[in-house]
């Protein structure tokens, strides 16, 4: 039977208050919201933190709307909310293409999305999204609030630039029209931990034919992306027309720049197939979507 070490429990009232507990509590508290990815490692004692702090009572973390020219979605937000919200869909369906295929109907119902990023799995889908899209996430801390860019969020393999006596709040993606976004993963068994996963956010120039890439994000997940990115296939993509040559050159680019490492999931030569390929066919969709958007304007 697998059990955690002992550890203690409060309930924060408000996010001044959850702040306060971590800065008390320094290195040795977590914060707990959904709990999916922290229980089990507690379970198994890779993660022993003497103090927990439950946020979940704090539901001005919550909600998804577009504010100041943004979609905003709170770090208490469920993964069944994002799933099931229409604005987010609208402006970019990537993100319910996303939670199609993260876990399943009791972890998304309970697992939130600012606990799934903060989490920094290599595997996480929902990171990969967010980088395409330029997100920033908002942290709020002791000495106040800052905003840091998703694409200098990530710091390594489950590490990230939240500090201990700071709370992620919010996640902030710029509104902008036109545009198409996709994701496409690829998993053992629906609902598992990519194997490999593509993000793309593009934005054509209307005109005849398939249309000029005049700006692009690619999100990369489990596949060794720095940053969850794929800067040099954006780069090459910028200014070309959306063709499947183009693609086809953008995915090679892509896997030419991970490094993915061998485990139960696969070989490495296959997740570097895979970014590809993945790549192309995120873009296509995207691209798709794109036009389509351009046809309703």
């Amino acid at each position: 039977m697998q059990v955690p070490a002992h550890f203690e429990y409060q309930r924060a009232t408000s996010v001044d208050h959850a702040i306060a507990l971590l800065t008390r509590y320094g290195a040795e508290a977590r914060v707990v919201a959904g709990g999916h990815s922290l229980i089990p490692m507690m379970k198994l004692r890779l993660a022993q933190p003497e103090m927990l702090i439950d946020i979940n009572d704090l539901h001005e973390l919550g909600g998804i709307r577009v504010e100041g020219g943004e979609l905003r979605i709170g770090a208490m937000a469920r993964h069944s909310e994002l799933l099931g919200s229409a604005v987010a869909g609208e402006h970019y369906p990537m993100l319910h293409d996303a939670e199609r295929v993260i876990a399943d109907p009791v972890v998304r119902n309970r697992g939130t999305i600012g606990g799934s990023v903060c989490q920094a799995d290599p595997s996480e889908d929902l990171s990969g999204a967010f980088t395409a899209l330029r997100a920033t996430a908002v942290i709020r801390g002791a000495e106040g609030v800052r905003s840091v860019p998703m694409r200098a969020f990530f710091t390594g393999p489950y590490q990230t630039v939240v500090g201990p006596a700071e709370i992620l709040a919010e996640l902030r993606i710029p509104v902008r029209p036109g545009g198409g976004s996709a994701y496409v993963k690829v998993d053992r068994r629906a609902g598992d931990w990519a194997v490999a996963a593509a993000a793309a956010a593009l934005w054509l120039e209307p005109g005849p034919g398939p249309g000029t890439i005049t700006d692009v994000g690619l999100g990369l997940t489990a596949v060794g992306a720095a940053g969850f990115t794929a800067v040099a296939a954006e780069e090459f993509l910028r200014g070309r027309p959306a063709t499947e040559e183009t693609f086809a050159e953008a995915g090679r680019i892509a896997a030419e720049h991970c490094r993915p490492v061998a485990d139960q999931r696969g070989p490495a030569d296959y997740k570097r197939h895979l970014a590809g390929e993945l790549t192309v066919r995120t873009l296509r969709r995207a691209a798709a979507r794109a036009r389509a958007r351009g046809q309703e304007a």
